[in-house]
């Protein structure tokens, strides 16, 4: 065929098989052999099954997920849930999978356990709330919970019994763990400052909020070839890190001063990728539809056969962004809207160190106050305490935000110095030097069977570790992640730690890939390989030495991350070697 008709006309006629196959289904009428592999008829609107159907009938090779998920729906799956509890039984092989679709984990050999994962729209959460998840935590888990990197949270240590309670719980506090794992579109962020954030182009928990509600109410939205992030970011002095998302919605201006969302697509900095440029404008209103669509053409057209490259990532690289936003632009029903950067205003700068300490409100004479909690983890009785610091000194409302700390919003002037002492009293802190603010680590091997490093650990012994030999006057963000899922992400620190395997002797210890020079918001940039499967204990020095010839060569003023993005990588490594030489 591939000698008669051209790319499109292929893509035509393959499309034009599959809905053939599924009218066929819908009239009663028997499939061809290459679609019916003992399924029944994909409906048409069922658009996993029917991508599913296509994949089969040109020849592909459904992966063990795919298969799972084409032979019941993992939304009707909760009586197994059910069923295994009753027997005190955790899942095995692809039924582990399946039970992510409830954002239940289970995590073992690193924990014998389930980790419930949450849905918290834009991170904001209600201090009664907070208060009921500590509650769940402490009867059901661990007695704790972990903030994320997606300004969300997680309960770990979930016994088999306890995980449709936990469920049930979460839902009676209205909250929800429903497609928070799995090929599901996940926690959906936005700009932790939204609302009361003085230099912000737009509020965006309207957006943020409706976004996660149209999600939980779409059952052809928990057909994803592989899980999918979105990100609204308003401006704010508190990035979002909407260029790390699937899909970004950036808040822009135009030279008249309308407010625009633009679209990024595809970004998955572990993989290397920042979101891509669209040249997109859509107005806020109509975000959720363009997001929709969007969706609509990943789910027919993102790889089955392959979960490696089965993010939109891979189908963007396939089809070119051009042909991928024609047909986003044919399932939205409307022309994309285009524009060209000189058309736009420059946008807000975030502020590195705006997530902790005070900071004033756009709300004259309010204040958000960050929390710092080492690791990101806080327990029970520190969760009930902030929600008490909220209730009492702000608007019951805490915010997280995607460096895993929490922020208590609206405290009046005359009542921030009440709030600070309540929450050193919880043995939290609202200070800190430039190392902590910008140290953040996933879960580590102590939780997650993938890690390689117990980074939560070792990020709490770096940062003490440096700061008895080193004060930086400006922010540097070292993040720590255990595995290739890069749950820290690694790739757009000034020094980005991946978990590795360091032969020693006959054994191996745990040690991380040193990267070096990546960056955020603005300053978007994957770091660059230094040193590859540096043992922990040998690491601190090589941090160390790093910071050091920043400040010591530095421009005045100059950041680690333009200081390092002048060096070469020869240099870097060379400031490395000598210290390992040294040592």
């Amino acid at each position: 065929m591939s000698e008669t008709f051209s790319t499109d006309q292929q893509e035509y006629l393959k499309g034009f098989m599959v809905g053939v196959e599924a009218r066929r289904g819908a009239f009663g009428l028997p499939l061809s052999p290459a679609t019916d592999q003992g399924a029944p008829a994909a409906d048409p609107n069922d658009l996993q099954r029917v991508a599913q159907d296509r994949t089969i009938a040109e020849g592909g090779k459904l992966v063990a997920e795919e298969d799972a998920k084409r032979a019941r729906n993992p939304l009707d799956r909760f009586d197994e849930i059910e069923a295994r509890a009753a027997e005190g039984k955790f899942p095995r092989g692809t039924d582990v999978f399946m039970t992510k679709y409830q954002g239940l984990f289970y995590v073992a050999p690193a924990q014998n356990s389930y980790m419930c994962r949450l849905r918290i729209p834009g991170g904001i959460v209600a201090a009664h709330q907070f208060r009921g998840v500590a509650d769940i935590a402490e009867e059901l888990g661990g007695g704790y919970a972990d903030m994320t990197t997606r300004a969300n949270l997680q309960i770990r240590e979930i016994g088999a019994a306890s995980a449709p309670e936990i469920v049930q719980r979460l839902s009676e506090i209205g909250l929800t763990s429903r497609g928070a794992g799995a090929d599901n579109v996940r926690n959906v962020t936005g700009s932790a400052t939204a609302g009361i954030d003085a230099q912000e182009l737009i509020d965006t928990r309207p957006h943020s909020r409706a976004m996660h509600h149209f999600i939980l109410h779409r059952r052809e939205l928990y057909g994803l070839p592989r899980k999918f992030n979105i990100a609204f970011d308003g401006g704010g002095r508190i990035s979002a890190l909407a260029e790390t998302n699937d899909i970004e919605f950036a808040a822009v201006a135009d030279h008249n001063g309308k407010i625009w969302y633009r679209l990024g697509l595809g970004g998955i900095t572990g993989h290397g990728d920042f979101a891509r440029e669209t040249g997109v404008l859509v107005g806020p209103a109509d975000a959720v539809r363009l997001a929709n669509s969007i969706l609509r053409v990943f789910i027919r057209e993102g790889d089955r056969t392959n979960r490696n490259r089965a993010r939109l990532k891979y189908l963007l690289d396939r089809w070119g962004l051009e042909r991928f936003l024609d047909a986003v632009q044919a399932e939205y029903g409307a022309a994309l809207i285009r524009a060209e950067p000189e058309s736009l205003q420059t946008r807000p700068t975030p502020d590195r160190a705006a997530h902790i300490g005070v900071h004033a409100q756009r709300q004259s004479g309010k204040n958000w106050i960050g929390v710092i909690a080492p690791g990101g983890r806080l327990s029970a009785p520190q969760m009930r305490g902030l929600a008490a610091v909220a209730e009492r000194h702000g608007s019951a409302t805490l915010r997280l935000t995607v460096w895993q700390n929490a922020l208590v919003s609206d405290v009046a002037d005359a009542d921030v110095p009440a709030a600070l002492a309540d929450i050193a009293a919880l043995g939290l802190h609202t200070e800190a030097g430039a190392l902590r603010t910008g140290m953040v680590a996933c879960t580590g091997n102590a939780g997650c069977r993938f890690a390689a490093s117990a980074t939560k650990r070792h990020a709490g012994e770096l940062v003490d570790w440096l700061e008895a030999r080193i004060a930086p006057n400006a922010p540097v963000n070292i993040h720590l992640t255990g595995c290739h899922h890069s749950c820290a992400q690694h790739l757009i620190a000034d020094i980005g730690l991946l978990g590795a395997r360091v032969e020693r002797g006959e054994d191996t210890v745990e040690g991380y890939d040193l990267h070096v020079g990546g960056g955020c918001a603005p300053d978007a940039r994957i770091g660059r390989l230094v040193r590859e499967k540096v043992a922990f204990d040998a690491l601190p020095p090589l941090v160390l030495a790093l910071l050091a010839a920043w400040m010591r060569d530095r421009a005045p003023g100059e950041t680690f991350l333009t200081w390092s993005a002048r060096q070469e990588t020869e240099t870097l490594v060379a400031i490395c070697a000598d210290q390992m030489a040294e040592a």
